[in-house]
């Protein structure tokens, strides 16, 4: 903690509170700008029938113990007639909030896999959709794992090509239980520093246009390793990138909780940015090009399918789920 302390005064203050008093921090993560709290639906109805589970991940700030996430979870399992559970990295809610910034992108993979493997009721395979981060949960499951697999993903919201800027801890947002001060101080020339990579989820996904080719970049991001922006060998995320049969990109069309809202659609930042803004198409983008985790080999496949809804970061409605859900999960 003393190396934190020296790195950075604020991300030392924001882990601490969160050992010395965790449910005080996890109602402020809950109630803070950046939280990505799904929204409740109702109980649903059996419409349609699938042969495979589902498993969901939640957002930051949120829980699958939170209302919404659980009743999301209910209903894309009643409306297809399915077992569906939400994955937690924490045991309860408190840590389940917590853990969605204290624990890092790789090691919160690790969790959700174990999980994974220990239900008997996903062996033979799984439908995932994730709200907002819990996407990247779920990617890096296919990436690192996908064993038993991922048969259709559907990203809703997800920061999967990572996110430039947090716009609500932006100078004008009230520095609530001071997780915007931890932000601001580390997701600048810190974020790819070895130790801020392995305590902060949101510095995983932090993908600095003007930093991508920094050697702090391209040796300690998880982001770019996972992306296939360094030069390890990548043959082992294709190929498990490959046994997800669907892919589905959601984007709100109205998203200002990260930037570029492209990014959920795989979409980045451009190469000259600030000189210019526009942000990059996904076929535009390094990891497209290369085909350096499978991304265009999913997409020549016909395996890719992007859809946009009309609102803010998740807010989407009952009927975007279930149409979503008719569409992509029953069979």
């Amino acid at each position: 903690m003393t190396q934190l302390m020296d790195l950075s005064p604020k991300l030392h203050a924001f882990v601490h509170k969160a050992q010395a008093n965790p449910k005080v921090m996890a109602d402020e993560l809950r109630e803070s700008p950046l939280a990505a709290i799904a929204p409740v639906v109702g109980e649903g109805v059996p419409v349609a029938k699938s042969s495979l589970p589902i498993v969901t991940a939640h957002g930051m700030g949120d829980s699958c113990f939170n209302p919404g996430m659980d009743s999301i979870t209910k209903y894309a399992g009643r409306t297809l007639g399915v077992y569906a559970r939400c994955i937690p990295t924490g045991s309860n809610i408190i840590t389940d909030t917590i853990y969605g910034f204290l624990m890092n992108m790789d090691r919160s993979v690790d969790v959700f896999a174990k999980a994974v493997k220990a239900d008997p009721k996903l062996a033979g395979g799984f439908n995932a959709f994730g709200t907002s981060q819990g996407n990247n949960i779920i990617r890096g499951y296919i990436t690192k794992y996908n064993d038993p697999p991922v048969v259709n993903f559907m990203s809703i919201c997800g920061i999967n090509a990572g996110v430039a800027a947090f716009p609500h801890c932006s100078p004008q947002t009230p520095l609530i239980g001071g997780v915007c001060e931890a932000f601001t101080e580390v997701l600048g020339a810190l974020a790819y520093n070895s130790l801020v990579q392995s305590l902060l989820f949101q510095a995983d996904y932090f993908r600095d246009p003007e930093r991508t080719t920094s050697s702090s970049y391209l040796e300690n991001s998880q982001l770019a390793k996972w992306n296939g922006e360094t030069s390890a060998d990548m043959s082992t995320f294709k190929v498990n990138w490959a046994r997800t049969s669907k892919f589905v990109w959601v984007m709100g069309d109205a998203d200002t909780m990260v930037w570029p809202r492209e990014g959920e659609h795989w979409g980045a930042p451009p190469t000259d940015y600030p000189k210019t803004v526009k942000p990059m198409t996904m076929q535009q983008t390094s990891w497209y090009k290369g085909d350096t985790f499978g991304l265009r080999t999913a997409d020549e496949a016909g395996k890719n399918a992007f859809e946009t809804f009309h609102g803010e970061h998740i807010q989407f409605t009952e009927k975007d789920l279930k149409g979503w859900l008719l569409k992509y999960f029953s069979a």
